[in-house]
């Protein structure tokens, strides 16, 4: 996979993606990442890359110039390509939809900033617009580095073990249940006697019910639009009889 990531603060991206697991992606040769400096593109002597509002209002909004040509400047990759805003005004950013780009040849990543993108770019350049929740950040650096870091840790390879990100929390649509690790007791807190059992069917059935136990006290929005087995029914029937 290759991300094309189009900033006007080319270090915080460029350093960003040198630790962790997106490190290792790229040294791996699994995912490629390249940042680009919108300034590049701009079409004056300061390199501004914004200006005032037609209509008048308080801000200053990104010029749609210096959008089209980088994105034009850059090659695309084999495959299909995706140009995505990184806006407020996006839809959010969801598991599902990270495993979704984690399947794409080639992202694009646009880091809005001041009041926005002139409309022009919105209609006519982007493919998707995604946010990271319902609040507003001073650009969009930060919801990019957000989104490749979700997006490449589902590239299979770029994990250890590839079956711990499809155990993630939200990877069935519900919260993980809890994990514990060594040593089995500490200051008299211990670990859960089913998981010290080698009973791998009655670990199953108790790692399934904590995730329904934790998403039920924590996130129960999910719960109604995840699909349930009758068990699962039947086990947080009991839960909101015990409320």
């Amino acid at each position: 996979m290759r991300i094309d990531v189009i900033t006007i603060f080319p270090e915080m991206i460029a350093n960003a993606v040198e630790y962790s697991t997106v490190k290792r992606a790229q040294e791996n040769g699994l995912l490629e990442i390249v940042v680009h400096n919108l300034r590049d593109f701009a079409h004056n002597q300061h390199r501004s890359v914004d200006d005032y509002c037609y209509g008048g209002g308080a801000g200053m909004l990104m010029k749609p110039e210096p959008l089209f040509e980088a994105v034009k400047s850059i090659s695309s990759v084999v495959g299909d390509t995706k140009i995505i805003l990184l806006s407020p005004q996006g839809k959010l950013l969801t598991q599902d939809m990270a495993r979704r780009l984690s399947l794409v040849d080639h992202l694009i990543l646009i880091c809005g900033r001041y009041k926005g993108v002139d409309e022009r770019v919105r209609q006519n350049l982007i493919t998707d617009e995604i946010s990271i929740g319902d609040y507003v950040l001073s650009g969009g650096e930060i919801p990019a580095l957000a989104l490749i870091d979700a997006v490449s840790r589902l590239i299979p390879g770029v994990l250890g073990d590839y079956e711990s990100a499809q155990d993630d929390s939200f990877s069935e649509g519900i919260l993980d249940c809890p994990h514990y690790t060594r040593p089995a007791e500490y200051q008299g807190m211990r670990v859960p006697e089913v998981l010290l059992s080698g009973d791998h069917k009655r670990i199953r059935e108790w790692q399934r019910q904590q995730a329904l136990i934790c998403t039920y006290h924590k996130r129960p929005d999910l719960l109604r639009s995840v699909p349930l087995s009758e068990e699962d029914l039947e086990f947080l029937k009991t839960l909101k009889e015990g409320d």
